[in-house]
């Protein structure tokens, strides 16, 4: 007789083929569950925040090319492997281990195609996809060393056709499923601005520091009182989320050009030079703020290009270049440079607890100032818009912008 994984295998082994199984779903679930998090806040207090350190973080890949296929998370296809690991346990047979084998082979393959892609192209990894990929291998090992047939070949390339075409439609149906959520999570963000403002204003005024950074990424007044949407933005240069942050205001910027004013308040989490909170994440962060403080006629292009590049920019030698290209070198030992970082930095401290485990209310980037109330964490596009709209709507007519907003699509257009 053949020794087969889920018929003739030792007890243990299994019982660690299901766990493999169980693994695999849960992390998966966790991943999809993550992904619309980070995509699609039904609050404003549902920003995503998943930053153990630079290189240690699911937002790069929740917000990545690579999270979703058509609208259906990547996570789903994990969720479903999983599931039919588990089944062949639970109903066990020669054809459907040896299908779940074929499945295993591909999906390691893809797992390891996913990993390289996140460390090499993204420069990051996400812990809840890490565990993923830990019981894939396993799931893995245990059909190569257990699974069904004389030899690998037969093992991984026999399964039953029948078993993959009806797998094959049920994921079909259940990814058309998603693709339906996804796209009615996608259409209800234009209803969540209603909420999201209604909770922007209900956010205490907890006022703007003591010293507003001079260093500006958006300047639509010389004043910085006189715009009607003033966002003071507590970031690093080395915090994922913070590009993209950097990517809405981008947009923004362009729609509410002279309505707006940013400062870049400088907030690197790196215990080297911030004694504000207790984290030290992102290695080389105060050397990049050094840098991009120490000559505020180049901040903007160096604060362009730093984002533009934040997986080259953990590079020393990279740091290097750019500090010699735009002759900042003497940035990390001139007193002046630091003194005003220190500053700005400082000015965390002002604002009272929001988390139990740090003293002060600015602990993480990027954490926004917007008029006065504070928004930890980041926003999707349509959601900062309607915040936007809003504040410029109070300023300019007072109209209630809850009674009169029009989603940008289908405003029309009057000449």
């Amino acid at each position: 007789m053949v020794r087969t994984l889920t018929l003739h295998a030792p007890l243990g082994t299994r019982i660690l083929s299901f766990l493999s199984g169980i693994g695999m779903m849960i992390s998966s679930i966790l991943t999809v569950r993550h992904y619309f998090q980070a995509n699609f806040p039904e609050s404003i207090f549902e920003g995503s925040f998943c930053d153990v350190s630079a290189f240690f973080n699911c937002d790069a890949s929740a917000f990545s090319e690579i999270s979703a296929v058509m609208g259906i998370p990547i996570g789903y296809f994990g969720m479903f492997a999983g599931a039919l690991v588990v089944l062949g346990i639970l109903f066990p047979s020669r054809r459907f281990e040896q299908t779940n084998s074929f499945i295993a082979l591909g999906n390691v393959i893809g797992v390891i195609s996913l990993f390289l892609y996140t460390v090499l192209v993204l420069h990051s990894l996400c812990l809840l996809c890490s565990g993923y990929y830990v019981f894939s291998i396993l799931n893995f090992f245990l059909f190569l060393r257990w699974g069904a047939g004389r030899n690998i070949f037969y093992r991984f390339f026999h399964p039953s056709i029948k078993m993959l075409v009806v797998f094959t439609v049920i994921a079909g149906m259940g990814g058309y499923g998603m693709i339906a959520y996804h796209n009615a999570r996608e259409a209800a963000k234009v209803g969540a601005t209603m909420k999201i403002v209604k909770e922007f204003y209900e956010l205490p005024i907890v006022g703007e520091p003591s010293f507003v950074s001079p260093y500006r990424t958006v300047s639509a007044t010389d004043m910085w009182e006189d715009a009607p949407i003033r966002l003071i933005e507590f970031s690093d240069f080395q915090c994922p989320d913070c590009v993209f942050l950097t990517q809405q205001l981008d947009l923004l910027k362009e729609e509410f050009a002279g309505r707006l004013n940013v400062a870049f308040q400088f907030f690197p989490l790196e215990g080297d030079c911030n004694d504000v909170v207790s984290k030290d994440l992102h290695g080389g962060a105060c050397e990049l703020a050094y840098m991009a403080a120490h000559d505020p006629g180049q901040f903007l292009a160096i604060h362009d290009e730093l984002f533009a590049n934040f997986n080259a920019a953990r590079d020393p030698e990279w740091r290097r270049d750019l500090a010699a290209r735009y002759g900042v070198e003497t940035a990390l030992d001139d007193p002046a440079t630091r003194e005003i970082v220190q500053t700005i930095m400082q000015t965390g401290m002002e604002y009272e607890q929001t988390h139990d485990r740090y003293d002060h209310g600015i602990r993480s980037t990027p954490t926004m100032i917007i008029n006065g109330r504070m928004v930890i964490g980041t926003l999707p596009y349509e959601h900062m818009r309607a915040i936007f709209q809003a504040l410029v709507d109070e300023a300019e007519g007072g109209r209630q912008f809850l009674e009169n907003w029009v989603p940008p699509k289908a405003r029309k257009v009057t000449r």
